[in-house]
C-alpha cells in the first residue's frame, strides 16, 4: 500500500504515453528520492509549457509566439509547404537543413478503426493556404503508414484541383542498412522513388 499522494502520481504519470505501470511507479519513487528543487522545477517546467506553449494560427505547429518562427520568417519561401502529421515532425524535417519553405501540422493521420476522420485534422487551413493562390507546391510529407498513405492520397485529391504541384517524399531503403533486410514494400517504394545519379 502506497500513500494515496504517491498512488495519485502514479496514477497521473501512467496516462504518458509509453508509461506503463512499473514505469510509472518507477518514475514516481525516482521523483520522490529526487531533491526538492528538482521536483519544483519538473513542477514549474510543466507548468510553464502549459501556460506558455500554444499552436500556431497558421499552420498549427507548437510555439511560444504567433505566428511561429517558421510562418514569420522572411528567410522562408512561403509558396513550398511541407505537410506533417504532428509538430515533433518538423523538427525531424528541420534537421536535414534542405528545406526552406513552411509547414503545415495535420495534428494526426485519417484513421477509421480509431474514429478519427477528416473533420479531425486541420485540413481546412491548408486548404484556404493554398487557394489564396499563393502556394507553388505542397510536399506530402506523412508517415508510410497505411493511415499515413491514405492521408497523402486523400490530401492529394483535394488539392490538386487547387491547381499546385503535390509531392510525395521518397520512401525506400535507409541509409546505412544492407538490402538483404529490406522488405518487398519497401524496395518497391526504393524502385519508384528513384533519383538520377
Amino acid at each position: 500500500m502506497l500513500p494515496d499522494s504517491l498512488t495519485k502520481l502514479v496514477e497521473q504519470l501512467q496516462k504518458l504515453p509509453g508509461i506503463g505501470a512499473k514505469s510509472a511507479q518507477r518514475l514516481a519513487f525516482h521523483i520522490l528520492k529526487t531533491p526538492r528543487e528538482d521536483a519544483d522545477r519538473l513542477c514549474e517546467s510543466i507548468r510553464d509549457v502549459k501556460e506558455r506553449v500554444t499552436y500556431c494560427t497558421v499552420c498549427n505547429n507548437i510555439t511560444d509566439a504567433d505566428p511561429c518562427v517558421y510562418c514569420a520568417s522572411h528567410s522562408r519561401d512561403p509558396r513550398l509547404i511541407c505537410v506533417v502529421e504532428d509538430p515533433q515532425n518538423v523538427s525531424v524535417v528541420e534537421k536535414t537543413r534542405e528545406f526552406r519553405g513552411v509547414y503545415h501540422v495535420l495534428m494526426g493521420v485519417l484513421s477509421p478503426l480509431q474514429g478519427v476522420g477528416p473533420d479531425d485534422l486541420k485540413i481546412a487551413g491548408l486548404l484556404q493556404r493554398v487557394g489564396g493562390g499563393k502556394v507553388d507546391e505542397v510536399i506530402l510529407a506523412t508517415s508510410p503508414t497505411v493511415e499515413g498513405e491514405a492521408t497523402a492520397l486523400y490530401l492529394a485529391r483535394l488539392l490538386k484541383p487547387l491547381g499546385v504541384r503535390v509531392t510525395r517524399i521518397a520512401m525506400g531503403i535507409p541509409v546505412g542498412s544492407d538490402l538483404e533486410y529490406a522488405d518487398e514494400v519497401t524496395m518497391t517504394r526504393a524502385m519508384q522513388g528513384r533519383s538520377d545519379f
